[in-house]
């Protein structure tokens, strides 16, 4: 029985369902000695006879009926099969790790709530953290694909912009320069400004950003460890703070926060979804990046305009 092969099983099916030699090796485009050969072979195979041989023609017989049952099980594990692999194939099935940096986390839920409903059948894993621990789960083969706006430049990875990224400087509604408009950057001197610590890329940017104004004349002297804590810390009225506009949009609609029409803001950077270029992606991660890329700019919040985000 461990001879027993697919055409065997479709030989028997053909020739049941055309009930004649002829009809069964003309569906299965072969001669009808061919055809009853591998007949033959067939119930050789099993050990009995399959068919009755009468007037009208071959007939299944008990054990032929029996076979036929059997051979409509192993068709259906057959398509069940294939469509399962083509699932997988399309990316809608399969396991997916994605590792979001803590600032997307405005916007990527929504994404990625839009991608499961589209992919339902895909095993959903998300990390969200810091740059640092996102680039290094990226190293470390834990994420399949990462969400980031600086990708790494020690691996090699695929990165492909998904959307933009702006900066903005925010205030307090009751600060002295909310509302006005094409304020020179001067005016920020002697400013008490909050930002992120050494390294970050807020940070880097704050430090591009003012860089030709004479800082020893400003206040710089709170430094954070979050973009929560310093949205609190300037709604408290405690400095200013170069910020993604991504972050405060919520708090600028509601009148909490305004950002500041500063000549040379909003520094725009971009969002990417990255992933490593020495392993292959796997049909569902591919399937993620192809939606980040074209769908990620519907769920960012919207683009900043002076004393709204």
């Amino acid at each position: 029985m461990q001879t027993l092969t697919l055409r065997q099983i479709e030989t028997l099916q053909a020739v049941s369902a055309a009930g004649s030699l002829v009809a069964a090796a003309a569906q299965l485009n072969m001669t009808p000695a061919a055809l009853t050969a591998r007949i033959k072979a067939l119930e050789e195979t099993v050990g009995l006879p399959l068919f009755d041989r009468t007037p009208a023609g071959l007939r299944p017989n008990m054990v032929g009926d029996i076979a036929l049952e059997a051979a409509r099980k192993i068709e259906n594990a057959i398509r069940e099969f294939r469509e399962k692999m083509e699932v997988v194939r399309t990316g809608r099935s399969g396991r997916l790790s994605v590792g979001v940096v803590s600032t997307a986390k405005y916007f990527a839920p929504r994404l990625i709530s839009a991608f499961t409903q589209e992919f339902p059948g895909v095993d959903f894993r998300l990390t969200i953290g810091n740059r640092d621990a996102m680039m290094e789960a990226l190293r470390r083969f834990e994420v399949d694909v990462a969400l980031t706006g600086r990708p790494p430049n020690d691996i090699p990875t695929q990165r492909l912009p998904i959307g933009a990224h702006p900066y903005v400087l925010v205030a307090p509604p009751s600060h002295r320069l909310a509302g006005g408009r094409d304020l020179s950057k001067d005016l920020l001197a002697g400013e008490a400004f909050l930002f992120r610590e050494e390294g970050s890329g807020s940070r880097s940017l704050f430090d591009y950003f003012i860089g030709d104004i004479a800082i020893q004349r400003a206040q710089i002297g709170i430094e954070l460890g979050s973009n929560e804590t310093i949205k609190q810390a300037v709604m408290a009225g405690l400095g200013i703070a170069l910020i993604s506009a991504h972050t405060i949009a919520a708090e600028v609609a509601d009148g909490r926060l305004v950002t500041l029409d500063i000549t040379g803001l909003p520094i725009i950077r971009h969002w990417y979804v990255v992933h490593r270029t020495d392993r292959d992606l796997s049909p569902a991660a591919l399937a993620f990046r192809d939606f980040a890329e074209e769908r990620c700019a519907h769920f960012l919040p919207r683009i900043w305009s002076p004393g709204r985000a």
